[in-house]
């Protein structure tokens, strides 16, 4: 079912509980407003005939030929008229005798003063009426055809104007949502047209204001991500077309020069070195784009648990120092560690240990001195890790682009590498909720500052 077709559904359903609601409450009312002043009405009435029948001294005989000569006898008063020892005193119609009154009926009449009833469509009272020091029981009875008519005339008109006001809603229902949803059904239009070649279309924003414009806005923010992710997805394996054609020309070229000639022994070492360097570059840029793919997931499908910063730094530098024998790595603490909390944070082992690494490799790389100091320190919300060298420096002008995959700026030429390493830290680093920063002076050296929520 559409939602313009739902939307119009409810909204009718809506307006009709509450137009029978309105309906009902008007014909009850009018129902029991009818009932009471017809009482009211009949007790009148036979009251009036009472007094004609005790004040006047009007014979029965009469009464009872005027009620008989009416031209509406069936439905008129019957008027009966008892003492308190149930003798009757006047009868309308004792051939009919309607309420056929008895003598329990006329002590309960006495003891309640008064109570109504219905005969079949009659209405009818029985009440106790004092009249010159005497005490009687009126019975009296009718319909009130009159007041039925109307009711059933009001109940007739209220039912035509019930259905006819739920046809109108409906109309009025399904042209209001087809209205309010007319942007949706151009959104929908416009969706459709997008591919991915041509992910540069948006959406009509509309006004900006409403719930369907903050749905088009998402929606276009979402298309500016998608289309982000696919230009960086171009350069992505752009740069990795490159950076794997680089190391495996180098081989082709090496094993066609090597297999050109004889060579002697020395010759052939020389050429496995060189196998085994590029091989060795290979398997790092392999591991690194797949840490970085891996850096990428959403963090549902990481699995984090509680670890110990202090001791994963640890484990990163004997890793550095048994993979590049050459490099130093120097840890120290800013200050005593008062709580073990402190060092410990929500994370993935295995990518913050790769994130260390990464730092600690890149400040020996590009230091004379090979040596890399990390200093940890903490404050109430976070564990605080700096990655120090004494090396080269980074240029200002590169500053803002050394995040970025693939980048190498001019120290290049200083040390060989993949451009992958600080994006994949960065990214490691953001998805555990912390910041990374960088300060840099030229021929000073580099300091790489991490900050993590502890817990």
């Amino acid at each position: 079912m559409q939602i313009k077709t739902r939307l119009t559904l409810i909204y009718t359903s809506l307006i009709a509980a509450l137009l029978l609601a309105f309906t009902l409450t008007i014909y009850f009312t009018s129902y029991e407003n009818r009932k009471e002043e017809y009482f009211k009405l009949l007790k009148q009435q036979a009251i009036t005939k009472a007094n004609l029948l005790l004040d006047s001294k009007i014979s029965p005989d009469v009464l009872q030929l005027i009620y008989k000569k009416s031209p509406n006898s069936f439905s008129q008063e019957e008027v009966a008229i008892y003492d308190t020892a149930f003798r009757l005193l006047y009868h309308d119609a004792v051939d009919v005798d309607r309420v056929k009154e008895t003598h329990s009926m006329i002590d309960s009449t006495l003891a309640e003063k008064e109570f109504r009833f219905y005969i079949g469509e009659f209405q009818a009272t029985a009440f106790v009426y004092d009249h010159n020091g005497m005490t009687y029981v009126i019975t009296a009875a009718a319909k009130d055809e009159y007041g039925l008519e109307k009711l059933k005339t009001l109940r007739n008109t209220l039912a035509v104007v019930f259905i006819v006001a739920i046809i109108i809603t409906f109309g009025v229902g399904y042209f209001l949502a087809t209205k309010s949803l007319q942007p949706v059904a151009s959104m929908v239009d416009k969706i459709r047209r997008i591919t991915a070649t041509n992910l540069d279309l948006r959406v009509d924003e509309g006004n900006r204001r409403d719930e369907i414009a903050s749905l088009a806005i998402t929606f276009n923010e979402m298309l500016d991500s998608i289309e982000r992710s696919f230009d960086a997805q171009k350069q992505f394996v752009s740069n990795i077309s490159h950076e794997l054609r680089t190391p495996l020309t180098a081989m082709l070229t090496e094993l066609q020069l090597t297999l050109s000639k004889e060579r002697t022994n020395e010759e052939y070492k020389q050429a496995s070195a060189h196998f085994v360097a590029d091989t060795q570059k290979l398997i790092r840029l392999t591991k690194n784009l797949l840490d970085f793919a891996k850096a990428n997931y959403d963090k549902a499908e990481i699995a984090f648990r509680e670890v110990r910063l202090d001791e994963l730094i640890l484990d990163a530098r004997n890793e550095v120092l048994h993979n590049k024998p050459e490099y130093k790595v120097d840890i120290a603490f800013e200050k005593e560690i008062e709580d073990d909390d402190f060092l410990s944070v929500q994370g993935n082992e295995y990518l913050l240990k790769t994130a260390f690494i990464n730092l600690m490799e890149n400040s020996c790389k590009f230091s004379e001195n090979k040596l890399a100091t990390v200093t940890i320190s903490y404050d109430p919300a976070q564990t605080i890790l700096r990655f120090s060298d004494t090396g080269i420096g980074i240029d200002a002008s590169e500053l803002t682009h050394i995040f970025t995959p693939f980048y190498r700026g001019n120290n290049r030429t200083h040390a060989a590498g993949s451009g992958i390493g600080l994006s994949l830290t960065q990214k490691i680093i953001h998805l555990h909720k912390g910041d990374l920063s960088v300060t840099s002076e030229v021929g000073k050296g580099t300091t790489f500052s991490i900050q993590l929520p502890h817990l």
